[in-house]
């Protein structure tokens, strides 16, 4: 009997370790994820004004898409720090932030998709993925609506 609850208390001791660990990465990807946040803004902001008042005024070297490209990143990098410290919060996947992310990572690449570059199939299998994590997103809804 003693030698059964020796056997449980290494094995919730290793557990507690393996969770302990799980959480100190988590915060350092979060700590990275402010990091990587806080530079791309700096860059975009910078990027901006020294656009905006080199010649011609008030133009644009980038395209509209290739701005919107760069903010949507910035948007998922956002995301991707919320999953993070919902992580961090409640101790569990949010399986409905995942989602969100990931619909808007591929709302991202169907701003910026270049028609002539890529073919149909590529339009078509994103189009199936957006309905895909669509469905996903609706049906998760739906139960967390029911509990």
């Amino acid at each position: 009997m003693m030698t059964i609850l020796l056997k449980l208390s290494k094995q919730v001791s290793f557990l507690n370790l393996v969770v302990d660990i799980k959480r100190l990465f988590t915060k350092i990807l979060s700590i990275t994820m402010v990091i990587v946040i806080i530079v791309a803004v700096i860059h975009l902001v910078v990027f901006l004004i020294s656009d905006l008042i080199s010649r011609p005024f008030g133009h644009f070297s980038l395209t509209l898409l290739n701005l919107l490209g760069i903010f949507l990143n910035i948007l998922i990098a956002l995301e991707i720090l919320r999953n993070i410290t919902a992580y961090l919060h409640q101790k569990n996947s949010q399986l409905k932030l995942v989602l969100t992310t990931s619909l808007i990572a591929i709302t991202r690449k169907f701003i910026i998709y270049d028609l002539e570059k890529l073919s149909g199939l590529n339009l078509i299998g994103l189009s199936i993925i957006v309905l895909a994590l669509s469905a996903s997103y609706r049906i998760i809804r739906h139960i967390n609506a029911k509990i």
